[in-house]
């Protein structure tokens, strides 16, 4: 059995560049400890502690369509939905089962019930 480190997906809306270019499509891996750790060192989670979503998401999102890095700043500008589905995304492939991607349409929305933690 093979450990399954990076998962695609497809933004239900898609981010829109300074170009009016939309990316759809990425990928996301695995988090490790660190990458919930150094967001907390950084001043804007100090500011503001929901802003530790933003910087781990950017650290774990490896692409994004033709996005040459993915940045906070590129976080900070999806959206809403988008953020969203991401933030899900993460709670599912670290936190539960990610074999129930698989049966889901890519791009909607993930089911209530299938990003529960607790």
């Amino acid at each position: 059995m093979s450990l399954r480190t990076e998962y695609p997906f497809m933004l239900p809306k898609g981010f829109l560049d300074e170009h009016g270019r939309l990316h759809r499509t990425g990928t996301m891996r695995l988090a490790c400890a660190r990458d919930e750790i150094e967001p907390l060192r950084d001043p804007r989670v100090k500011e503001n502690d929901a802003y530790a979503t933003v910087i781990v998401l950017a650290r774990v999102v490896t692409e994004l369509g033709e996005v040459s890095r993915v940045t906070t700043k590129t976080i900070e500008s999806l959206f809403v939905s988008d953020f969203s589905y991401l933030q899900d995304l993460y709670r599912i492939i670290n936190f539960q089962d990610p074999s129930i991607l698989d049966a889901l349409e890519p791009g909607t929305p993930f089911p209530p019930a299938s990003v529960e933690v607790g």
